[in-house]
């Protein structure tokens, strides 16, 4: 008993020392009151002093001015102070200085603290903001002044309406900037006076290496935690399967319980055959443990299935005709739908955390649309960790260049990121007078609120064929997706409300030119697109084949690496490169991307085996990332599936890394394999047809 507990007693002190060695992340981001991205203006700004990526057009700078002019202040030093506290709106960081996570409030948050220990801003002013803002203006008139006890909810002096002085609305110095007052300490941001400028005196340091283990010879598609905070996870397969598989400690020498004789759910009737399409997503309610609720992201053929019928994409309300469109290898326009469909694992079990199995039939099609050609489907489904609604991510319909432009149209769905509230289902008479595409109703703060000309459905625009997209688990608000290129460039993107991330006016951050345009075009200079954070062009990764494919991966926060910590982890199909990308500063929105080496633990529970003629492990090709709930991460592949260790189990320095024990001795290894279709298992030998059908499903075979 003594040495259990003195065992357990050293676990938390090592814990403890890992966690103090791993860096604290800032909360802020590069985001706008009304949560959208900051965008250059067609024009600088006149009143307001912000130049760059701002959260101000001329139209709200204009507003603010004349906001200021009928302030009426006669002091200028108290003029030049509220100036500034109304212009804080236009500054790229005005979500977080507005706090608007907690509700509205009139003016930002004023700094009132003068310790920078902990600051992530790049300089503090010598006195307090909020004390020089009431010294200077606390006998002077401001007429409508933001600083009214009601318009903040907090206790003022009981006063007229007619009050203008801060003296007749505030007690003292002190009351007054505890109601408008805060400090920049813990990763949070407060108004000095100018623009934030975050800190940033870390040198980016990348990883010296990636080290792997392979768990498993199974080529799965997706991979999702179990809903229950254990070390089950789900793993999907193109051809319409789900398992649910245990999986083994680290450095246990196990490898992945997963039966492949025995699904979690097989729909394989409900779902198209082809290497174009399949089962693309699944998603598990956050309630899954009390409801049972999940769903699928699939493809149907309305040929093959009669409950495969749905309104087609291409309709007059976006200038198409689908009569005007050649049939790809046979396949008519809106043959293939998109389909989101809810399951349930309800009377399965006891309670369905304990479900092994669960209903093959749908419980309720969440949403149904006719594809206007055969690739570019997209397919990934999310749940957003803070709001709990669906995000489901639509390629732009396939055929080379998009030729539609249904990307930039703001009344197709193709192209886009799509927002949907799954628990509030309207009824079916209000379902077919809204013109809504299935069971789910539209959260009222989606972008079309303020711009009455997108769908409603619509959370950002402008993608090509976005594959893999993931929440930080520490910072919801970045959401960050891949985006698969056409001729030339790859791309990750942050997603931000009503973002429009330029495809096909761009490829990237390069000018793309379609070949064929009936669908019209979209000048560059009618939008603001908002431009990869990170990316890389076909001919730097693979110039022999001058293609290449973006799997987007995940930030890094488990602590089985430290020196990974905090890294956002993303490939490419052809399992070259690799990246680790570092935010500078931290909040920035700034990223640097390195291309990283890996390798396979000589002690791999499975042995990974080498690429030909390399010192590369035999990944085969990456179809995605994944995370579980320890926060490790996976790499799916043509070839297995590979979990990220400790480094120094493949000879990697990490200066943070604390080894607490011998590793285990090493499994009999498993015969090395040269060819890659030899590791497959039966499942799913038929549909991962390799390149082939990775290129097809990714958009690169038309």
């Amino acid at each position: 008993m003594v040495g259990s507990l003195t065992n357990l007693f050293l676990f938390y002190q090592i814990l403890l020392g890992l966690l103090l060695l791993l860096p604290c992340p800032s909360s802020s981001l590069p985001l706008c009151t009304d949560l959208r991205a900051p965008l250059v203006p067609k024009k600088p700004l006149a009143f307001c002093p912000y130049n760059g990526s701002v959260c101000c057009d001329s139209a709200k700078d204009l507003q603010l001015q004349k906001q200021f002019q009928a302030m009426n202040i006669s002091d200028e030093g108290c003029a030049s102070l509220m100036k500034s506290i109304l212009c804080a709106t236009c500054d790229p960081f005005s979500a977080e200085l507005f706090k608007v996570q907690s509700g509205p409030r009139p003016v930002p948050v004023l700094c009132n603290s003068t310790d920078s220990g902990n600051s992530s801003m790049s300089k503090q002013s010598t006195s307090s903001f909020c004390s020089n803002v009431w010294d200077e203006c606390q006998n002077v008139f401001i007429s409508n002044s933001p600083f009214a006890p009601s318009l903040q909810g907090r206790g003022g002096v009981s006063v007229n309406s007619s009050a203008s002085k801060l003296t007749e609305l505030w007690q003292s110095k002190s009351v007054f900037c505890d109601a408008f007052g805060g400090s920049s300490d813990n990763g949070s941001i407060c108004f000095d006076g100018e623009a934030v400028s975050l800190e940033n005196t870390e040198t980016i340091v990348p990883p010296k290496g990636m080290c792997l283990e392979k768990i498993s010879n199974g080529s799965y598609i997706n991979m999702v935690a179990h809903p229950d905070g254990s070390n089950r996870a789900f793993f999907s397969s193109q051809a319409g399967k789900i398992w649910l598989a245990s999986v083994p400690e680290q450095g246990s020498g196990g490898t992945l319980e997963l039966d492949e004789s025995d699904p979690f759910v097989d729909i394989t009737d409900l779902v198209l055959s082809d290497p174009r399409a399949g089962m693309m997503g699944m998603a598990f309610h956050p309630n899954f443990a009390h409801n049972g609720r999940f769903f699928a992201s699939y493809n149907c053929d309305k040929v093959q299935s009669p409950v495969c019928s749905g309104r087609c994409s291409c309709n007059s309300d976006v200038n198409c005709d689908p009569s005007k469109i050649d049939p790809s290898s046979g396949v008519q326009p809106c043959q293939y739908h998109a389909v989101v469909a809810e399951f349930t694992a309800n009377g399965t079990a006891s309670d369905p955390s304990s479900a092994t199995s669960a209903k093959p039939s749908e419980m309720r099609r969440i949403f149904t649309m006719g594809l206007p050609f055969t690739s570019d489907h997209g397919g990934q489904i999310l749940f957003g960790p803070a709001d709990g609604y669906l995000y489901l991510m639509m390629g732009d319909g396939g055929s080379k260049g998009d030729p539609y432009n249904f990307a930039q149209n703001k009344k197709s769905l193709l192209g886009k990121i799509m927002r949907l509230d799954i628990d509030n289902i309207p009824s079916g008479e209000e379902i077919d007078e809204l013109g809504l595409w299935g069971n789910y109703s539209v959260p009222r703060d989606n972008p079309y609120s303020e711009d009455k000309e997108l769908e409603p459905e619509i959370w950002a625009l402008g993608l090509r064929n976005p594959w893999r997209c993931s929440f930080d688990s520490e910072r919801p608000e970045y959401f960050l997706c891949g985006d698969v290129g056409q001729d030339q460039y790859e791309e990750v993107d942050i997603i931000t409300k009503g973002g429009n991330y330029g495809w096909r006016v761009y490829e990237g951050p390069l000018l793309f030119t379609p070949e064929q345009t009936p669908g019209g075009n979209t000048s560059a200079n009618s939008i603001n697109p908002i431009f990869p954070i990170l990316g890389y062009k076909h001919s730097d990764v693979n110039p022999k084949l001058g293609s290449a494919a973006m799997s987007g991966g995940y930030f890094y926060r488990s602590m089985t690496d430290p020196c990974m910590y905090g890294s956002y982890l993303y490939g490419d199909l052809y399992a070259s490169y690799i990246w680790a990308a570092a935010e500078r500063p931290e909040g920035s929105g700034n990223f640097t991307g390195t291309s990283i080496p890996f390798s396979c633990a000589s002690d791999s529970p499975i042995q990974c085996g080498s690429v030909p003629e390399s010192s590369l492990p035999a990944l085969g090709y990456i179809y995605s990332f994944a995370e579980d709930n320890r926060k490790d991460i996976f790499i799916l592949t043509s070839n297995g599936v590979f979990r990220v260790v400790r480094p120094s189990r493949c000879n990697y320095t990490c200066s943070k890394e604390t080894v607490t024990a011998a590793s285990p001795s090493p499994p009999s290894p498993s015969p090395p394999t040269s060819n890659y279709a030899n590791q497959l298992t039966g499942a799913d030998k038929e549909l991962l047809l390799f390149l082939s059908s990775l290129l097809l499903l990714l958009g690169y075979i038309f």
